[in-house]
């Protein structure tokens, strides 16, 4: 589903921010991406996302995800891939001219769902994330912690058949202890219905509870693949 194949990644201003890296995620696999500020950890979401600055980034290696080459992705190519993934970013990137509802929504009026589909699966994901009744509020009333939920929701609204993979960089980074749980409970749900998901974390008491792969970042180097245990 997902795969690195001796990824490394120069940065023209500060040098080498990944060195050599590889591995490979399974349909339906949830790991944890972890490492100290600076390990490589965004460089990684970013050039998943086809989101890392040509004239800044030189990638070398190759980068596969539902057999597309991530690594010879043509501009025109981006967004039809990038419909194939959930990303949830640190920084929320919430549209704060529209309501939480139209947020969420976004995804699926780009591919063309109708409003009655729309409509029930909006409401379903943000009763799931405990937004139940904020449809109409807008982004910037609400705490850090709704926004990210906002987020969320907007990153797992479309769900399978369409979605591969969901990406999130700290998702549970302004949660307390129990919404960041059922967080993870929702990922593991989809996880089920066979999406990969890897999750950016610095939370290594809500990684050390759970079974789950984790990938450790050392200076750019994967140092460590910890498999669960059965």
């Amino acid at each position: 589903m997902l795969k690195f194949n001796n990824v490394s990644v120069r940065h023209s201003e500060v040098g080498e921010v990944l060195r050599n890296v590889s591995f490979e995620l399974a349909k339906g696999e949830i790991a944890f991406l972890t490492g100290h500020s600076g390990a490589g950890k965004s460089t990684i979401f970013k050039s998943i996302a086809l989101m890392l600055d040509a004239e800044k980034y030189q990638l070398r290696g190759q980068i596969t995800f539902n057999n597309h080459n991530l690594t010879k992705v043509k501009s025109s190519q981006i967004p039809f891939i990038r419909r194939e993934m959930g990303l949830i970013f640190q920084d929320y990137k919430l549209l704060n001219g529209r309501t939480v509802f139209d947020n969420v929504a976004l995804p699926m009026i780009v591919m063309g769902y109708s409003s009655g589909e729309i409509a029930g699966r909006v409401r379903a994901v943000l009763d799931k994330v405990g937004l139940r009744g904020k449809e109409k509020k807008y982004p910037e009333t609400l705490s850090g912690g709704e926004q990210q939920r906002v987020g969320i929701a907007r990153a797992v609204v479309v769900g399978v058949p369409q979605q591969k993979l969901i990406l999130a960089d700290e998702p549970t980074g302004n949660l307390d202890p129990d919404l960041s749980a059922e967080i993870m409970k929702l990922f593991e749900q989809f996880q089920k219905t066979g999406i990969t998901v890897l999750i950016v974390s610095h939370d290594i008491s809500l990684i050390s509870k759970l079974n789950h792969r984790v990938l450790t970042l050392e200076h750019g180097e994967l140092i460590s693949d910890m498999r669960p245990s059965c």
